[in-house]
């Protein structure tokens, strides 16, 4: 389930307000790798993706991973660009949805909240299955692999 609008907006403080803490970089730049399917609401997500591709920094094409530029006055650029000119967000974002950008979320979120961000993110409700119907369905898969093999 993806976080839902609170979550979601205490998650952009987290980014937009902590880059220059040398603790908090590595956990921003893992929040940014993250998918954008994480984001329940449409406007954080383009939020959330602006800073994402705002913030990646150019490395190298050949063997060098993506990396952000988190801290400093790129990352402060960024964050200003999408409060004065919200329509570099996204066509529909208003000067009120981006107005908390870079204003700290609190002190009561901490690495602990930090944790259970990451497992709301990826955390997805599934109708319980009894333990038959998920041996069948190993069994299922197991069996339509070599014919699929075959196929191809």
């Amino acid at each position: 389930m993806p976080l839902d609008a609170e979550l979601g907006e205490t998650m952009l403080h987290l980014i937009t307000s902590r880059y220059d803490d040398r603790h908090w970089r590595k956990k921003i730049e893992k929040t940014l790798s993250l998918p954008q399917s994480g984001v329940g609401d449409p406007a954080q997500q383009q939020i959330f993706m602006y800073l994402k591709i705002g913030l990646k920094a150019y490395k190298s094409r050949r063997a060098d991973p993506d990396s952000w530029i988190v801290g400093g006055y790129a990352t402060k650029e960024i964050i200003e660009r999408a409060k004065f000119q919200p329509q570099l967000v996204g066509p529909d974002i208003t000067k009120d949805d981006v107005a908390f950008l870079g204003s700290d979320p609190g002190i009561e979120i901490d690495e602990a909240w930090w944790d259970e961000m990451l497992v709301s993110w990826f955390d997805v409700p599934e109708v319980e299955k009894s333990a038959e119907s998920e041996g069948e369905s190993a069994t299922d898969s197991k069996s339509a692999s070599p014919a699929e093999a075959e196929k191809g």
